[in-house]
């Protein structure tokens, strides 16, 4: 069980005359293996709340626990063995003039992944192809590579599989597509569901995208000005038509 609580105010600016109380009272518990997608307009503090879980704000007050470990005062460093990251851009994830085969390696160094020995050994290089080909990507024949050549949507399918092949037990998914054309973005948002059922992650997705709320994830909820003001389970989420998500922001 993952369980994120954050039941009291995460405050900009104390005791200013613009002080902003970003999330506000939430008391939120997320299951394992779920994949919540968080709506709102800018400002609701959906992306406040994924910095709260993931260390790089930390709360005013309140607690955050993960597997009824209390996190609430480590740094996101320090949370790293359970949560993984990935942001808006794709550049940001990867190093561009190295190889594909080479940020792979990388990332096995900065995790020490289990099961891959990260010399430059053929071992690596196959588990390396193995892992890619998952993808039906094609880029399993591309590893030597620069990772600056690909196009941006194979860039975040990559870097979405170097993320979470540690032992990561959480995936926040920071408005992902958002720098991607609609193909690219799609080639995101299905590795991004492929990965969060292959590793039995639970995944937590920030999107202005509706139609992605739509079509994935088992939970959604709506932020707004700090504070959830829609929660819809899985069984209300199968039910729901696109429209009225759109009609939520009417």
């Amino acid at each position: 069980m993952n369980d994120h609580h954050n039941q009291h105010p995460k405050t900009f600016n104390k005791g200013k005359a613009n002080q902003v109380n970003a999330v506000n009272g939430i008391d939120l518990t997320i299951a394992d293996e779920e994949f919540l997608v968080i709506v709102g307009s800018n400002g609701s503090g959906k992306t406040t709340l994924l910095n709260l879980i993931s260390g790089s704000i930390l709360p005013t007050s309140g607690t955050i626990t993960i597997d009824n470990d209390d996190v609430t005062k480590l740094a996101d460093y320090q949370r790293s063995k359970w949560i993984a990251r990935v942001f808006q851009n794709p550049i940001n994830g990867t190093a561009s003039e190295l190889s594909i085969l080479d940020n792979f390696r990388l990332a096995a160094i900065r995790t020490k992944a289990k099961g891959l020995s990260i010399g430059i050994n053929d071992a690596f290089k196959s588990a390396v192809k193995e892992k890619i080909a998952t993808l039906g990507l094609g880029l399993e024949n591309k590893i030597e590579q620069p990772m600056g050549t690909l196009s941006g949507g194979q860039r975040q399918a990559l870097t979405l599989l170097m993320s979470v092949m540690d032992d990561c037990k959480i995936l926040l998914l920071d408005e992902p597509t958002a720098a991607l054309d609609p193909r690219s973005a799609e080639i995101v948002m299905r590795t991004a569901d492929k990965l969060s059922a292959d590793f039995k992650l639970t995944t937590i997705l920030v999107t202005h995208n509706l139609k992605d709320a739509y079509n994935f994830g088992t939970r959604i909820i709506q932020m707004s000005e700090g504070v959830i003001i829609k929660d819809i389970d899985t069984a209300q989420k199968q039910k729901l038509k696109q429209n009225d998500l759109f009609e939520w922001f009417g």
